[in-house]
């Protein structure tokens, strides 16, 4: 490829006043755009192409594209062609003027100008010939990119090894994949467009415009680019985002800008793909349709190993007046969000709820009777945030958050407890200690990621035990606290992102110099130190020895003497680190939303853009000027109207998913369902080597899961990855059953000294009291006149029971299997099973 390839689009953007159209507004306008601020258009090469992008600037402020609305015409004919959808192409050399017109409005007019149209360039392998196998497929991991690749012919996935690629192609089975002699014959082109036989299907059409493309450079000889030919730097998208309309469409622009200082228009050989198809979808042109849900969804534009994303805002109708006065900073942030989407959110929760939902969410347990009583009676205004500040310094606290990161730190026993239980307890109880005294958050990251010695003396070496290979160790670090998938960066380049082989290695040598002293037949025992030997660790692939490299970042300079990850845990908790604290506030976010900003959490990048990036940024910067205080996050978020507003919906946002007008009901997790079922109903639970009666959130590893049916069917994690989707809030017909008709359920609420017991004993308070504490206990509320009448009528059928067969049915036993029967079915409500 050479400069003469390149669309030159020069001098300032080209942009129209509209006259008068009498089914328009007296201020609408219409405008073209062009990349590059350009006025004329530029062809000097037969292959060059250009997608026009025409909008409609309405009185009201909204804009509309109008692409494939307006008429156009060419003067004079025989220049260009102009197809319906504005796309541009040149047919001869001279000069011409395109003409877009919508109704009787004043026509938009785009100069043109082609030369050198009989020049035709060698078509690039690597620029045009993998972007369109990239394109229709063909090196996904799904068909020849896998490392096996298929029916014995394979290709590197999305053509990130092109000079492999030119091998796999040219030269494997003896090249009959390919013939110069008569192309048109060629297994490529035939299999491709259904010729003959293929497993993958017709990828594109005999004749097109790819299929022509990659039979010219058979023609050419197939040759492999010079060293010399420029290639793409980045690629840019116009625009960039949008507020659509429901069922509404855009066109897109990419251009693609070359080492040479060229650019190109490659909207035809960029790969497009919706990150949630259920809200948007696109076409091989480059038009996105938006659907019926409202929201914030995005597109991803591929070309090569750069990408780029389109933001669609799908509003639900016009702006939203008169919301909620904010709080604090997040509510000025969705609730500006919900005006643009014309989405009113609920009112706000009732106080029962609020005690209900932050006690769970903070504390992991259900509030106790005394203290649904005390808060439910207090008149302060500012109760609920006194509230929080008291559940946030409580024992529950530190309980619920060591669970959390014990699990993602994967502080597992498996099956070899007596080995292993004295390190597990203690690396637990070193995060709980953290979590309880509020340690500042980078403090927490490099005393793990620094740590040395023996877990006896320094229990966070302990996560070195779990996590042994220096791969898993980069990986762990980059997803848990920066928010970054790399793993597939090892064998290839990242198909989602712009992280390589050597960003991988290069991240990885930062734990190369770990050195592990083992200790006789006590493994828990085993010694990490430094080694003292230079940093380094060798791409497989180039056998280029790397440097230890920060992400995105240049490579350091460390001497042997130094350990590599006092220099990682710097680089990983400096406040200009564009990764850490919105992991962290992001991890946080979703635990009390039940989704992410980004989701999932801890998969942050651009093509994965958070539904609200200002707010995201805004919690960022707030917990790095706390000084990375985790408790002032959780403040934050729970004094937050947003996170107070109800979970009942209302007749706009029913359909909410992504933009915070209410609450999102959440089932509890399985050890806090497990200890809010033992709380109702007066139980304790009873773990293998843990005193009777510890709740099942403050169990420091994963050994529980092994003798608790209930813990593994309710979606404990095993603790086997870093990775928060280990722990599943999936509702299935198991965890019904055990719900409704196991032994397990049967015994915890049928204990002689349960709460359906203790109630049928106690004479010194009258029913409704009973069924009042009851309902305090379960839901932290007291029961409705219906619920509280129909609790009533069964104790009085129960009594009715005993007295007409007392040797059958005794009195006493009448009234704890009624109180049993209450339990039973509080406990089996949604509204006991799900933190609303």
């Amino acid at each position: 490829m050479n400069s003469k390839f390149a669309i030159r689009l020069l001098i300032p953007c080209l942009g129209a006043l509209l006259i008068l159209n009498p089914q328009l507004t007296y201020a609408d306008q219409l405008s073209g755009f062009l990349p590059n601020q350009a006025k004329t258009i530029v062809f000097n090469d037969p292959d060059a192409r250009q997608q026009l992008l025409i909008t409609l600037k309405e009185k009201s402020g909204g804009i509309r594209d109008v692409t494939r609305e307006v008429r156009y015409h060419v003067e004079p004919e025989g220049v260009v062609r102009v197809s319906k959808t504005g796309y541009v192409t040149p047919i001869a050399n001279g000069q011409a003027t395109i003409t877009a017109q919508l109704n009787s409005i004043t026509p938009l007019v785009f100069p043109v100008q082609v030369s050198s149209f009989e020049k035709q360039r060698a078509v690039s392998f690597y620029n045009d010939v993998i972007p369109q196998l990239t394109r229709a497929g063909c090196n996904s991991g799904a068909c020849h990119g896998t490392p096996a690749g298929k029916n014995n012919f394979r290709l590197s996935l999305l053509g990130y090894e092109p000079r492999n690629d030119f091998e796999f192609i040219t030269k494997e089975s003896q090249g009959r994949r390919v013939s110069p002699a008569a192309p048109e014959t060629s297994l490529l082109l035939r299999k491709a467009t259904g010729g003959i036989p293929h497993n993958g299907g017709k990828r594109f059409e005999k004749n097109g415009a790819e299929y022509n493309l990659i039979k010219r450079w058979i023609q050419e000889g197939m040759k492999y680019d010079p060293e010399n030919d420029p290639i793409v730097e980045r690629i840019e998208l116009f625009p960039k985002d949008r507020v659509l309309p429901r069922q509404s469409t855009q066109q897109l622009i990419v251009m693609a800008y070359f080492s040479d200082g060229t650019s190109r228009d490659i909207t035809r050989k960029a790969e497009f793909k919706p990150n949630q198809p259920m809200m948007a979808e696109v076409d091989e042109h480059g038009v996105v349709r938006v659907k019926e849900f409202t929201g914030t969804t995005s597109v991803m534009i591929r070309f090569q190993e750069h990408v780029a994303v389109f933001m669609a805002t799908i509003p639900l109708g016009k702006p939203t007046p008169n919301l909620p006065k904010p709080s604090n900073f997040i509510d000025e942030h969705i609730f500006a969000k919900l005006k643009v989407l014309g989405l009113p959110p609920s009112g706000e929760c009732d106080d029962a709820t609020f005690l209900r939902r932050t006690t769970l969410d903070i504390t992991g347990r259900l509030p106790t009777l005394e203290q649904a009583q005390e808060f439910l009676s207090d008149k302060r205004p500012d109760k609920r945030t006194r509230k929080i500040d008291d559940l946030l310094d409580s024992t529950g606290y530190a309980d619920l958050f060591a669970a959390k990161w014990a699990g993602i730190l994967r502080n597992k026993a498996g099956g070899n407890l007596e080995q292993v239980a004295r390190e597990t307890f203690g690396f637990h109880a070193w995060i709980r200690s953290s979590i309880s005294s509020n340690k500042p958050f980078d403090q927490f990251v490099t005393e793990l990621i620094t740590a040395r010695g023996k877990p006896g003396t320094n229990p966070a070496v302990s996560w070195y035990r779990a996590v042994k290979d220096p791969k898993d160790q980069m990986s762990d670090i980059a997803q848990v606290f920066l928010g970054v998938r790399i793993q597939c960066a090892q064998c290839h380049h990242h198909p989602y992102e712009k992280w390589s082989q050597d960003d991988f290695y290069g991240f990885q040598a930062f734990f190369n110099t770990i050195g592990r002293k083992e200790v006789y037949k006590l493994p828990e025992d085993d010694i990490i130190y430094h080694k003292r030997i230079v940093a380094v660790a060798k791409n497989p692939n180039t056998d280029r020895e790397l440097k230890p490299t920060p992400l995105d970042e240049v490579a350091l300079e460390i001497p042997a003497q130094r350990d590599p990850r006092i220099d990682l845990s710097n680089w990983i908790s400096s406040p200009k680190n564009p990764f850490f604290a919105k992991m962290l506030v992001n991890r946080y976010w979703k635990h009390f939303f039940g989704r992410g900003l980004v989701e999932p959490e801890d998969d942050i990048r651009v093509t994965n853009p958070a539904t609200h990036p200002a707010l995201l940024n805004a919690l960022a910067d707030s917990f790095v000027k706390s000084n990375y205080d985790l408790k002032e996050v959780c403040r934050t978020i729970c004094n937050s109207r947003t996170y107070q507003l109800s979970s009942f919906p209302n007749e706009h946002n029913k359909d909410d998913e992504q933009n915070y007008a209410r609450y999102y009901p959440r089932r509890l997790t399985a050890e806090v369902m497990l200890d809010a079922m033992n709380d109702t109903a007066g139980a304790k639970n009873n773990f293998n080597h843990q005193p009777v009666g510890v709740r099942a959130v403050a169990l420091p590893d994963d050994s529980a899961n092994l003798e608790s049916f209930f813990l593994r069917v309710f979606g404990r994690p095993q603790m086997d990855t870093a990775c928060e989707c280990e722990r599943t809030a999936n509702a299935d017909l198991s965890q019904s059953l055990h719900l409704i008709n196991s032994y397990a359920m049967q015994k915890l609420l049928s204990a002689p000294d349960g709460r359906a017991a203790q109630l049928a004993r106690d004479k010194m308070k009258d029913d409704q009291t009973h069924i009042n504490e009851l309902y305090l206990h379960a839901l932290s509320r007291l029961p409705t006149q219906n619920e509280l009448d129909t609790a009533l009528k069964h104790l009085k059928k129960k009594r009715k029971q005993s007295k007409a067969d007392p040797k059958k049915l005794s009195m006493g036993q009448a009234e704890k299997d009624a109180y049993e029967d209450i339990i039973w079915v509080m406990i089996n409500t949604k509204e006991f099973l799900f933190n609303h």
